[in-house]
């Protein structure tokens, strides 16, 4: 009586599964970034909750008997029930709409359903293909250390109980030599990696108390990365927490210039000249619809070092950071606008390649330039990152200028991406760097040199800045910032 018990009880769970995967399968999907996604609410509808979260959020929750699904915007990675999952893109919120990637439902759902199946004997599983470490990596910064374990696939983790001094991360699967790393930035002491059975553990030992963990996956090449964060530090930028005072002083920054022309076209158009001109364009605008001060890296074509452009911002004490930009690729059809905000682990191999184009700049910066050599840029770099401290900001703000710009220029979206910007390190402010287009792209070439398509430019950047500031006067005014607070 028992076995067969036990039998109903697996059919039933397996008749569930089943559902759950064919309920999702029937959900209607939109396409957000060439990829097809499924609205939150619509997938919570399916298991009979609703999504615990607001478009401003930074995550979002689904929560059911004994059960928690957490996802956070702009990444691919989601706990349930504490253990993550990696989907094959991120989480995004596009116009207030909270967005998972199709891929979700196939790999969530049934675990959600799932769950709730009794216990069955094991079954052999066919043995999954090794993954090894290809890098340890760190550095450390003003606020926080990050330390960065590139594997040769993606690979999932558990936070183990921590010590007084030690923090450990299990990573499940991963082969990898002993390794030991004496860091002593004033904050972590050590990075030991070790064996422990089939998996790998990292050791973190600390100088004094331990500090506050902030993991994330990346992809492309498949990373976990793993943010320490100062105690003094962690509770100084929560939601909100930079809500100070109101938007007063906005940096444009116009790409290039002088002797460094930026990325040409095929019939001459130079991203330098361009992206002035958007400029001035977006600088008219935002004076005159917004209200803000706005201030110039450079109101000619005259060469900028790239850390001049942000130093020059913080002197200022400006609020936001708007790097503009034009893209180049060897394929002239590829076309389409991106913005990024900065991280040392950029998104993808793409994001990745168009910041080290960008970064290569800095050999115009010396005398000899392009005959100095290659420059590691990424690992040569010690960044001045006080921009750690508004990346969530930094990633609002991205979203809202790309949104705006897709939705009025009707052109592809290439996404919200992070990347090593040299000239967004160093900004005490949120920054972000926009790709307004691909001036080695026949066709936009030709658009690009129109007055009017310009004009449309700095009319969708305005929409995009207008938005974010509607949102950060809304969440001033809910986090009642005191009057004192907001006068400089």
């Amino acid at each position: 009586m028992r076995g067969r018990g036990l039998t109903r009880s697996l059919g039933i769970a397996l008749v569930l599964v089943a559902w759950a995967a064919s309920a999702g399968a029937d959900l209607p999907t939109v396409t957000h970034e060439g990829r097809p996604y499924v609205e939150l609410r619509r997938v919570a509808e399916t298991l009979r909750t609703r999504p615990d979260t607001t478009p401003s959020s930074v995550r979002a929750y689904l929560r059911l008997p004994g059960q928690v699904v957490t996802l956070t915007r702009n990444w691919a990675q989601v706990l349930v029930n504490g253990a993550p999952i990696v989907l094959d893109a991120p989480v995004r919120v596009h116009e207030g709409v909270w967005l998972v990637p199709q891929s979700f439902v196939r790999q969530v759902l049934p675990r959600l359903v799932g769950a709730a199946a009794p216990a069955a004997a094991p079954r052999a599983r066919p043995a999954a293909p090794e993954v090894t470490l290809e890098e340890l990596r760190y550095r450390s910064y003003p606020s926080f250390t990050r330390v960065v374990l590139e594997t040769s696939a993606p690979v999932e983790y558990r936070v183990e109980a921590p010590g007084p001094k030690e923090l450990r991360v299990r990573v499940a699967g991963l082969a990898a030599a002993p390794q030991a790393e004496e860091l002593r930035d004033g904050f972590v002491d050590t990075l030991r990696l070790e064996r422990a059975g089939a998996d790998a553990l990292l050791r973190v030992t600390f100088e004094g108390a331990p500090g506050t963990l902030r993991p994330s996956t990346l992809a492309d090449p498949p990373r976990l990365v793993l943010d320490l964060v100062r105690p003094a530090e962690a509770p100084t930028r929560g939601e909100g927490a930079a809500l100070v005072a109101p938007l007063r002083t906005l940096v444009l920054d116009a790409g290039h210039g002088g002797h460094d022309s930026g990325a040409v076209g095929p019939t001459g158009l130079m991203e330098k000249e361009l992206v002035l001109d958007v400029t001035l364009r977006v600088k008219r605008l935002v004076e005159e619809r917004l209200g803000l001060r706005v201030l110039l890296s450079r109101d000619a074509d005259h060469f900028v070092p790239l850390r001049d452009r942000t130093s020059f911002a913080n002197k200022e004490r400006a609020d936001l950071f708007v790097s503009i930009h034009a893209n180049a690729h060897r394929q002239s059809a590829t076309d389409g606008v991106e913005t990024y905000f900065l991280s040392s682990e950029a998104t993808d191999s793409a994001a990745r390649q168009v910041a080290a184009l960008e970064n290569g700049v800095v050999q115009l910066e010396k005398p000899g330039g392009r005959g100095t050599g290659r420059l590691d840029i990424v690992k040569t770099i010690l960044w001045d990152l006080a921009q750690s401290e508004f990346q969530l900001e930094s990633s609002r703000l991205a979203e809202t200028v790309q949104d705006a710009m897709t939705g009025a220029l009707r052109i592809p979206s290439r996404g919200v991406k992070q990347a090593g910007f040299y000239v967004l390190g160093g900004a005490a402010m949120p920054a972000i760097l926009l790709e307004i287009g691909f001036v080695t792209n026949p066709r936009e070439e030709r658009r690009l040199k129109s007055a009017k398509y310009r004009d449309e430019i700095a009319r969708a950047i305005l929409a995009g800045l207008a938005g974010y500031k509607a949102q950060w006067d809304r969440r001033l005014r809910a986090a009642g910032a005191p009057a004192a607070a907001r006068t400089r």
